[in-house]
């Protein structure tokens, strides 16, 4: 823009060059052109003020930072085992004569479960029984020579070596008997072995034979599998990532202790809802698999009605508490290049950008800061496309208001 004393020079020499031709007329007209030169000033001053005039800085709200409590959670998918399971599994070859319960059912520990039929079992016992009655027999007998024998002796008709023989001979008479009784006793286990009871309190699964089929204690099949869930496993994975911020944001020494300061564990069942009782989190496998990449870790819970079963999906949530956390709006933040920013309020309440580190609440409407902001900084909230260094006026807002909605999650 051309400058007024250059404007005052130009006007002056065009003057000059004019009183050269027109002095007549000059001197008749002078207070008219010196009146339109004043005018011409004037308005050229007016444009230059209109020119430098600046707008008012805008208002914007402002957050104050300060450290909250927030607890998050990771959600994993689980698949739910009993504390025990047990296959069911036949220790004699045998057709199967009966099946006592149904599957799915619920048994208790000692209850019959199966019944197998092998009729060489029952004549063992009863050929172990008639074995037993002879070698009683023969046992008495033995006893009987004895006594007849050792008055003689007494009276010397006969030598000591007749008594001696006759109570050698009660001496095998007696082992065969004792023989007899522990043939008798194996008879009945194996006859005891047709009779499947229960082993535990649990429920029963699926049963793949049915009533006549020919089953063995080398059968590919378990007759039936018996879980006991009065406790249930949630077994789940961790990525290698996942298992170092474990190691990392978690006090302690070893993973043991680590896993002592975690907080209870929450179960999601398939139908989304949250199961009542808390669970424990332990590892099942120290180890991270190399086919996978990933760890085995487990949650007990308690299971005292029986509503989870094994074999069932879930999803398992691991809750963590932050008591420091500094939380950013997702509305307060913009990305640029693969980052995320802020605009912060600086000394003469100038606005200025900012990268900083986070992630996200599980809400979706909050950020927890990592990195690039610090307790009382001043973030704007509403701001959109301010350039470093603009002038604004601040306008501060209470913190409980705008956290109120995450309190009340």
């Amino acid at each position: 823009m051309v400058s007024i004393p250059i404007i005052l020079v130009t006007i002056a020499l065009f003057f000059i060059h004019l009183r050269k031709h027109l002095t007549a007329f000059l001197s008749s007209s002078r207070k008219s052109i010196l009146a339109g030169f004043f005018i011409i000033l004037l308005f050229y001053s007016c444009s230059e003020k209109k020119q430098v005039k600046t707008d008012p800085p805008k208002d914007y709200s402002v957050l104050t930072l300060q450290p909250r409590t927030i607890t998050t959670y990771s959600d994993f998918p689980a698949t739910m085992q009993g504390e025990n399971i047990v296959e069911i599994r036949p220790m004699v070859d045998g057709y199967l004569e009966s099946i006592a319960v149904a599957e799915g059912a619920t048994v208790k520990k000692g209850q019959i479960l199966f019944k197998i039929q092998n009729p060489l079992f029952e004549q063992a016992v009863v050929t172990a029984n008639a074995a037993i009655k002879i070698a009683l027999a023969d046992v008495n007998t033995a006893k009987m020579n004895v006594e007849k024998v050792r008055p003689l002796v007494e009276k010397e008709i006969v030598s000591k070596f007749e008594l001696e023989s006759a109570q050698y001979s009660l001496q095998s008479k007696e082992a065969a008997l004792a023989q007899a009784y522990a043939t008798l006793a194996n008879a009945k286990t194996n006859l005891g072995y047709t009779t499947l009871r229960s082993p535990q309190n649990g429920i029963i699964g699926s049963i793949p034979y049915k009533i006549g089929a020919l089953v063995s204690s080398t059968s590919p099949n378990p007759l039936t599998i018996l879980a006991n869930t009065g406790n249930v496993f949630a077994y789940f994975s961790w990525n290698e990532k996942e298992l170092l911020s474990f190691m990392n944001n978690v006090p302690g020494n070893t993973i043991q202790e680590k896993l002592s300061h975690m907080q209870a564990v929450s179960l999601l069942l398939a139908d989304g809802t949250i199961y009542p009782e808390k669970g424990k989190l332990e590892t099942a496998s120290g180890l991270i698999s190399t086919e996978t990449g990933t760890a085995s870790f487990k949650a007990i819970f308690p299971n005292p009605l029986g509503i989870i079963h094994s074999g069932a999906s879930a999803v398992v949530r691991l809750n963590q508490t932050k008591n420091d956390a500094l939380l950013v709006p997702q509305s307060a933040t913009y990305d640029l290049q693969d980052k995320r920013f802020v605009y912060a309020l600086i000394e003469g309440n100038r606005v200025i950008s900012r990268a900083i580190e986070s992630k996200p609440t599980n809400d979706g409407q909050f950020l927890i800061v990592t990195n690039g902001l610090k307790n009382g900084d001043k973030v704007v909230l509403n701001a959109t496309n301010l350039k470093d260094s603009t002038l604004i006026t601040p306008d501060y807002v209470k913190a409980d208001s705008i956290y109120s909605q995450l309190q009340n999650k």
